[in-house]
């Protein structure tokens, strides 16, 4: 059967750890991007230093109301267990999410893209968007327009990770003319396929869209 989505709530509680088989430490605090503007409700995900401003990345079928989301990204800091703390510690964004409502998540479901079926899935496969710069985003369909393209290390996606030192995110950026908005974080490990999920509540509203970057095994080590 396909993929099915983690119990992620662990994942967004600050100092919760996992360990990997070589010994390696994670501890996650959750680092926050803000609010995303979403004048259409129309979700995009997607590698925006590839796809941004071109047109190319259609949003999920499932749509929100209208308005202001926060953003915040599940960070992972990995240690050594026989090596001092670093003054430059290693960080890596495990989870990105768009919280909707802050409300329990009770059940996920993936985000699909228009003609994307999970009946012809196969075993652990799933949907996701292709990553070959080492970035992530959140953004509304309606200002893919607004945003350049970033080619030649130019343009504000460069601007917002190369002001903070490569530090992995969020970063709101927006577009001074329109107020456009969009929200880009470093995806885990670097460059793949990521699937995201949509929550929803117990009364089936929408309460997140969450992209999961494989860097956090999960608490029981799945």
């Amino acid at each position: 059967m396909p993929m099915t989505a983690r119990d992620y709530a662990w994942l967004f509680t600050p100092g919760s750890t996992f360990t990997y088989e070589s010994g390696t430490v994670g501890t996650l605090h959750v680092a926050d991007g803000g609010e995303l503007w979403l004048p259409t409700g129309q979700v995009v995900a997607c590698d925006p230093f590839v796809s941004l401003g071109r047109g190319e990345s259609e949003p999920f079928t499932v749509a929100v109301e209208p308005g202001r989301y926060r953003v915040e990204a599940a960070v992972a800091t990995l240690t050594e267990p026989e090596e001092p703390p670093s003054e430059e510690p290693h960080l890596r964004v495990a989870a990105a999410r768009l919280v909707v409502r802050e409300e329990p998540t009770v059940r996920w479901e993936p985000a699909l893209c228009p003609g994307q079926d999970p009946a012809g899935l196969g075993e652990d496969e799933f949907y996701g968007y292709g990553v070959d710069a080492g970035a992530g985003c959140f953004y509304d369909a309606a200002v893919d327009a607004s945003f350049p393209g970033s080619e030649e290390d130019e343009g504000p996606l460069w601007d917002a990770f190369e002001n903070s030192d490569w530090a992995p995110g969020p970063h709101l950026i927006t577009d001074p003319g329109t107020g456009h908005t969009l929200a880009a974080f470093s995806s885990g490990w670097g460059d793949g396929a990521y699937p995201t999920w949509i929550g929803r509540s117990a009364a089936g509203e929408v309460t997140c869209y969450l992209t999961d970057f494989f860097v956090a095994p999960g608490p029981d080590g799945g």
